[in-house]
């Protein structure tokens, strides 16, 4: 069992930043890949960027790629998400999410999830 906890959500102006951090438990972190996703009031969930367990390979959707940055610590057990160069359709609850997979881009292959962390750009 893995549980996860968002934080570092907030309010920001577009063109602005934040940095989004994951907290897992559990002694084999590494062992899962991570995800991010990120739902929109009357939207499905989408999508964001996905690291492997190793760290070594990440993949972004066409959305986000070139602005966000999906990075982990191990040893801190913990993923992020740096936002640079907000818009106001990054508006969102952003949810990371584990699984055993080597890397996922779909809901459908993630075990474990958190509570979501509100992300709001405003114009």
């Amino acid at each position: 069992q893995v549980q996860l906890v968002e934080s570092g959500g907030g309010l920001v102006q577009a063109g602005g930043s934040l940095r989004l951090s994951c907290a897992a438990s559990g002694r084999t972190f590494s062992s899962y890949a991570m995800g991010w996703f990120r739902q929109a009031p009357g939207k499905e969930r989408e999508f964001v960027a996905t690291i492997s367990g190793s760290g070594t390979i990440t993949y972004y959707s066409d959305s986000v790629k070139g602005r966000f940055t999906i990075s982990r610590d191990n040893a801190k057990n913990t993923v992020y998400l740096q936002m640079n160069s907000l818009k106001p359709e990054d508006t969102a609850v952003y949810r990371c999410a584990a699984t055993r997979r080597p890397i996922g881009i779909s809901v459908y292959e993630y075990d474990y999830w958190g509570q979501g962390t509100q992300v709001t750009v405003s114009s």
